[in-house]
């Protein structure tokens, strides 16, 4: 089975789309969403039980600790495939990526596909320009200290092997920067990986949660936290 772990905070608006989303798209996939409500003000879990609860490979659970590293590491703990997929509630990705990913990771028997929305064959659209402008800045920057030509640490969608995510934890990030500890891990203990072009689509409802301003240091923790475990692996091989 595959797990899809999607946080969710103040997404109601998202919620019938995500159902029909992965309803359409999957086709004979055997898989199930695990919804992590993350201290939501609005009535995002409320409806979600109302929306998923004929569904029941859609699951619903309140995080226990506020911010996306909890949200991950309580979707892990429920999860019940042996494959883990991250996406968020915003639906910018695409769900044929996801088919490649899930069919990659099994036909090669891999620990890790990594997705990169900056390759040759990858298309993105509404990305804003501010944005994007850092994202290309901080990556080509972790590449470096990293010496691994990958690209796209920081996004969430990603696939693993979920017995290789449990070698991983416990994970030190509280927030968005979860997203660049995971694969960090990844490369650094040397598990099998691939990367592939992916496709992304700025959101259409609801707001972005991420804040730049408030998120700097602890991408910063997470780099230097990753950094240091790379150096002590080194020094024990």
């Amino acid at each position: 089975m595959l797990s899809i772990i999607i946080p969710a905070r103040n997404e109601s608006d998202n919620l019938e789309d995500i159902l029909n989303y992965f309803k359409n798209g999957m086709g004979t996939i055997n898989y199930e969403i695990i919804l992590i409500n993350d201290f939501s003000e609005d009535n995002t879990f409320e409806q979600a039980k109302e929306i998923f609860q004929t569904h029941k490979n859609f699951k619903i659970y309140n995080n226990e600790k506020k911010g996306l590293g909890g949200a991950i590491n309580l979707g892990i703990d429920k999860s019940s495939g042996t494959k883990i997929c991250i996406m968020m509630a915003d639906l910018s990705d695409d769900i044929n990526d996801l088919k490649k990913y899930n069919n990659l990771l099994e036909e090669k028997n891999l620990d890790a596909v990594l997705g990169s929305r900056f390759l040759k064959d990858s298309k993105v659209l509404d990305y804003p320009k501010k944005k994007l402008i850092l994202n290309r800045i901080f990556n080509f920057f972790v590449s470096l200290i990293f010496l691994n030509s990958y690209n796209d640490y920081t996004n969430a969608f990603k696939i693993y092997k979920k017995d290789v995510l449990k070698t991983l934890m416990p994970f030190v990030s509280e927030s968005f920067n979860i997203f660049l500890e995971i694969p960090l891990k990844i490369i650094s203990r040397n598990y099998s990986y691939e990367v592939i072009s992916i496709n992304w689509l700025g959101r259409k409802k609801g707001n972005a949660k991420f804040k730049i301003k408030e998120l700097r240091s602890k991408y910063l923790f997470t780099l230097l936290y990753c950094f240091f475990e790379k150096i002590l692996l080194n020094i024990k091989k």
